[in-house]
């Protein structure tokens, strides 16, 4: 995401390479080229001059200090800014009622009803809730199937009338039924409208009305750019929503929806979609976000997410077994798994600091796994428990049975050793304090 906007940003800094201080002339002629790829990355025009006014006064107003140079600073100024500009800082669900209503509303094919079931996910595993969704789409054919299917994937509730063509009364038996059942959220997944359709914008008004949501939150797809922020505007107007919801923002390279809309509507963004998985759902926080606008990384979002998909008693088993060199390729295939539902790997491998620019121009295959999968699968359970008895017959076997060739299944099999090596060494920290006495000193004088 935001790979473009990336791009214009890094050749708009370099204005202020080599430059000694920041002038008003190197400035203004900076904030001409980001002004320039701020609209390219179909950010809202007024939105965009408003923004580099406001970085060229707080870039003018600094003291550069003689260790940092002014594309540093101005570099600084921009992350602030562009956080602040995207809310400044992480806006939270209210959840305080129980049940607490949700209602979601949007535009046809957004993903609204995809966000519903991740969002019962997020809720039921992230903050230990018990939702209930509420198939309200009465139009769009298999809208209620496809809600169940979701419901099922992560175990969790549907409320939904066949019989009735009237999302109201659907809503408001679904809530009935919630309170029966001891559901502290509810989830109230509506058809997609256009704002123009004064029939369909009435009767979400009705809805509204009629359970008094505790939370509006309205889907809008990143990749309709401008439009995207257009129609969130009529839909504020209508129906105060309180807050948005961005989806496919992994396939959207210029990023114009997520940097205009809070100015906009002056409503947060409160979660992005990521990918199509379930678990494909973040919390929006702007600071980190404005951090990877400028190819800065994100760390902390990253370890988050490993720190959701590894579990501590595992790692601590898998600790023993690297201290005692026991790690074989069983345990090599469930690192792989669980690194697997982190995520797109362009999108985890861009939140490195320095990495995401490298990259940007690398097609990174989400596939890439599954010949490494495919050469283990196809060892017996005693070769993946006994990694030194793989021979080179065990090998040649290995490559027929797996689709593979011998060179790809010797190079893995080297890979791992190696990194079975280096694993045994950092958890030992006598051989560790050893390697470091080994290593060369450095110089006099150069520390």
């Amino acid at each position: 995401m935001f790979e473009n906007l990336q791009d214009k940003l890094d050749r708009a800094f370099k204005v202020l390479k080599g430059q000694g201080t920041i002038t008003e002339i190197n400035v203004a002629e900076t904030m001409k080229e980001i002004r320039k790829a701020l609209l390219d990355a179909d950010v809202n025009y007024k939105t965009a001059k408003t923004f580099t006014d406001d970085v060229k006064i707080k870039a003018l107003g600094q003291n550069v200090l003689t260790s940092v140079s002014p594309g540093q600073l101005l570099t600084k100024v921009m992350n602030d800014e562009l956080a602040e500009l995207m809310g400044g800082s992480v806006t939270e669900l209210d959840l305080s009622a129980n049940p607490a209503i949700i209602l979601i509303a949007g535009l046809n094919g957004a993903g609204k009803t995809t966000f519903s079931g991740k969002l019962a996910n997020f809720l039921k595993t992230k903050k230990g809730k018990k939702p209930l969704l509420i198939a309200c789409d009465v139009y769009r054919p298999a809208a209620i199937d496809q809600l169940q299917v979701l419901g099922q994937q992560t175990e969790i509730p549907v409320y939904a009338n066949l019989q009735s063509k009237d999302p109201v009364e659907i809503a408001r038996e679904g809530i009935a039924e919630a309170k029966r059942n001891g559901n502290n959220v509810v989830i109230v997944d509506t058809a997609g409208r256009l704002a123009i359709d004064e029939g369909m914008m009435n009767e979400i008004a009705a809805v509204k009305a009629s359970i008094n949501p505790h939370e509006i939150l309205f889907v809008v797809d990143a990749m309709t750019g401008q439009d995207a922020v257009n129609t969130a505007k009529a839909f504020n107007d209508r129906l105060d929503f309180s807050g948005v919801v961005l989806t496919k923002l992994d396939g959207d390279t210029r990023g114009g929806a997520a940097l205009s809309i809070k100015s906009v509507v002056n409503k947060p963004i409160k979660f992005i979609g990521t990918g199509e998985k379930m678990e494909a759902l973040d919390v929006f926080y702007p600071d980190r976000m404005a951090s990877r606008i400028l190819g800065m990384g994100d760390v902390v979002s990253l370890v988050e997410r490993a720190q959701q998909q590894f579990d501590e008693k595992q790692a601590a088993e898998l600790q023993k077994k690297i201290r005692k060199n026991k790690f074989d390729f069983n345990d090599f295939i469930g690192q792989i798994q669980q690194i697997k539902k982190m995520g797109n790997m362009k999108d985890l491998m861009g939140m490195i600091p320095g990495v995401g620019k490298a990259i940007k121009d690398v097609d990174i295959d989400d596939n890439a796994f599954k010949p490494i999968e495919a050469i283990i699968q196809s060892m017996t359970p005693f070769e993946r428990e006994n990694p030194d008895s793989i021979n080179q017959n065990r090998r040649t076997r290995i490559a027929k049975g797996s689709g593979t060739n011998l060179q790809e299944v010797n190079k893995l099999i080297k890979q791992f050793e190696d990194m079975r090596k280096v694993m045994k060494q950092f958890s030992n920290p006598a051989a560790m304090a050893k390697m470091m006495r080994g290593m060369p000193k450095a110089p006099p004088g150069r520390l």
